[in-house]
């Protein structure tokens, strides 16, 4: 799904004003070409003149400093209009405070109107060759040899190659991540047993600490000659995975020992890894290696290699803004840096607008602090972390940030790093995730921490694949994070790694003051989550097929006990939270739940109201016994069919004689969940009322 078409509208908006979308003065245009030169002036799109297009981004944001210091920026700004074709940066286009504009004269980057203009952060690799070296051939299987080409990468000025860990290069061809080479080539092998040397037991839950474990089989005797071996593997708990460097491989009794420092958590028998960047295991097309020694890039094409694009990451980053406000990106297909492409720092109604991300090695867009940042009508998949980052606000003074991703189309990211990024992450106070779609990720779609953010009108459906005890909306352990509403979301087939069960929102490790309302969940397991928190409201919900709809536990109560302590003797001793003062203004006067929390039990699960929700083919019931007694729980429809009507498109309704309507059940407005097409909403901004659950 590609969104640049359906926002011409905004396009012409942003080419003018950001406010009235009305053209009160001619905006200045320049010019960037591939065939451009920076000696020209810029003034025109046709090259051959001195009035003809720059060639770089660079020399466009230069001579738009210039203009600024000679106070010749007209009313209406500037438009950098970027004609077809791929830039490549071999450093990436910094922006600062000086390079911005204002509120009446912003300054946008856009693509071509109807074209592809692709800026990329990689080398294109030439000069591939047939692999001659026996002592190389002789690793492969043979039905490999012949197949395996090679290019020096030193020969093409590329020197640093970073680490096998992640972040360093990577390869793509055709437009697609290839397989840094791996064993097994699909999913993961088990861990026979650990070596008992620093015993581990949480819970129950036993493991070793020591960094050496048992296999099983004799794959690893092919790896007798790889000098840079690493394995990735979910150590110990199903959430929590690191790539780890073999030190040493004892084949005759099958142990494998890890460089230190070890894994946080330890190593338990069962748990599962793979082995990667092994020379001798490029077996299958797509896979490829670098031998960080001689800068030799091995590589098993899928298809004939001169016939297509191998591109390597090269680039830290494509575009950094650092205290510029009003500029605005629009309409680029952004590839092939190391790090995030876009990373927007302290500025102010910056915006990515209908732009295509990906295959790169971080985030597709981070935005830190400033305000009125956004990212609009975006397509990004294939990140080696997650989607967007936005981080505004300030959780002490709970002044609001008002960042917002709107109408954005993220999935198959979480290549490279495969937890703890989710499609969009929300951090600080006052930040809005809606109409997005997301799909497909080893992780979270949604992670939030902080204040009163706005999350709804989203869909969002297989994620968690590679992970349990986890959540497709994410956020935990924090008493003052409050006043976030989820709503008018479409949460579907979110099941965990084989199947063995995740959860749609999950309010995790007393997380409290949080609204869950008119969403939708089917085939979810744990649909909704509310672990040992306080105050929260699950309204209006419909599950549908969900075992169990709803999990409220009391573990504040029992084995989460410890956590509590230390925030119970915090607020005795200091009156604060994690550092943050809730007994006073702002938090007092915004949340008052606050101000009884020391005088009854802080460690129960009270406040928490359950009204108004439907429930049917599936397991309602997860509520702890202790828990259960402390709820307010009012006009369900639980086990009684409601006439659920599964469309053609897979969403979800009630008929109309629904019984839940009797009971004050409101019609959830399932067609305006997800994607739109209407540019003229793309820019709408929050204005105040983020957490009042209304569109507007």
């Amino acid at each position: 799904m590609n969104l640049v078409t359906s926002l011409q509208i905004l396009a012409m908006t942003l080419s003018c004003t950001m406010v009235s979308g009305s053209c009160r003065a001619e905006a200045l245009h320049l010019y960037v070409a591939q065939d451009g030169d920076d000696a020209a002036t810029g003034r025109s799109a046709r090259a051959g003149r001195t009035q003809g297009p720059f060639a770089t981004l660079q020399r466009a944001r230069d001579e738009i400093r210039s203009l600024r210091s000679a106070g010749r920026i007209p009313e209406a700004g500037v438009v950098v209009e970027v004609r077809e074709g791929t830039y490549r940066l071999e450093e990436p286009l910094e922006l600062g405070a000086e390079d911005g504009g204002s509120e009446t004269s912003p300054v946008v980057y856009r693509a071509e109107k109807g074209k592809q203009v692709r800026i990329v952060g990689g080398a294109i690799l030439t000069g591939w060759s047939e692999v001659c070296d026996d002592s190389i051939l002789a690793r492969w299987d043979e039905a490999v040899r012949g197949r395996v080409l090679c290019v020096d990468l030193k020969a093409q000025g590329i020197l640093e190659y970073g680490s096998a860990a992640g972040g360093g290069i990577e390869l793509f061809f055709n437009h697609q991540p290839m397989t840094l080479s791996r064993w097994p080539n699909e999913g993961f092998v088990k861990i026979a047993d650990v070596v008992a040397m620093e015993p581990v037991d949480v819970r129950g839950t036993k493991g070793d600490r020591g960094g050496r474990f048992h296999y099983e089989g004799d794959r690893p005797l092919r790896w007798k000659e790889e000098r840079d071996l690493w394995l990735h593997g979910y150590w110990f708990w199903d959430w929590s995975d690191e790539r780890m460097k073999v030190e040493s491989i004892d084949h005759e009794n099958r142990i494998i020992t890890l460089v230190s420092p070890q894994h946080n958590y330890g190593y338990r028998k069962g748990q599962w890894f793979y082995a990667l960047n092994a020379l001798c295991e490029i077996d299958q097309p797509g896979e490829w290696y670098v031998d960080r020694d001689s800068g030799i890039l091995y590589f098993y094409p899928p298809s004939p290699v001169e016939e297509g694009e191998a591109l390597v990451s090269m680039v830290s980053h494509l575009i950094r803004v650092q205290g510029a406000s009003h500029v605005t990106f629009q309409g680029f297909l952004m590839e092939g840096s190391r790090d995030t492409a876009v990373v927007i720092e302290e500025g102010t109604n910056c915006a990515v607008v209908g732009c295509t991300i990906r295959n790169v090695g971080g985030q597709g867009v981070r935005v830190s602090a400033g305000s009125r940042c956004s990212v609009v009508g975006c397509d990004l998949y294939q990140m080696a972390k997650g989607g967007i980052s936005l981080t505004g606000g300030d959780v002490r003074t709970l002044e609001v940030g008002e960042h917002w991703a709107d109408n954005n189309h993220i999935h198959h990211f979480g290549r490279w790093y495969r937890m703890y990024h989710g499609g969009i992450h929300l951090s600080g106070v006052g930040l809005r995730a809606s109409h997005n779609l997301i799909h497909h990720a080893p992780h979270t779609a949604i992670f939030f921490g902080g204040n009163e953010h706005l999350i709804e009108f989203n869909e969002i459906h297989d994620v968690c694949l590679e992970s349990n005890d986890a959540g497709a909306i994410y956020a935990g352990r924090n008493w003052t994070m409050r006043g976030t509403v989820i709503q008018n979301n479409f949460i579907h087939h979110v099941n965990g790694f084989e199947g063995r069960g995740c959860v749609g929102v999950y309010l995790d490790d007393m997380f409290c003051g949080t609204i869950l309302r008119n969403n939708v969940f089917y085939r979810v397991t744990r649909a909704a989550f509310i672990g040992g928190g306080r105050d929260n409201v699950v309204e209006n919900n419909l599950f549908f097929q969900c075992s169990p709809s709803l999990h409220v536990d009391a573990r504040a109560m029992g084995w989460a006990k410890y956590h509590t302590d230390d925030w119970v003797q915090e607020m005795e001793e200091k009156r604060t939270h994690l550092g943050i003062p809730l007994f006073e203004s702002p938090f007092i006067d915004r949340y008052p739940a606050l101000a009884t929390l020391l005088t009854g039990d802080p460690y129960a699960p009270e406040g928490n109201v359950i009204v108004r929700n439907v429930h049917w083919d599936g397991t309602w019931d997860g509520m702890e016994g202790k828990a259960k007694p402390m709820l307010q729980m009012e006009n369900n429809l639980i086990d009684e069919d409601p006439g659920v009507i599964v469309g053609k498109d897979g969403r979800l309704r009630l008929r109309k004689n629904s019984p839940a309507f009797s009971l004050g059940f409101q019609p959830i407005a399932m067609d305006r969940i997800g994607p739109y097409k209407d540019a003229r909403r793309a820019s709408w901004p929050l204005d105040g009322a983020y957490s009042r659950g209304s569109e507007k």
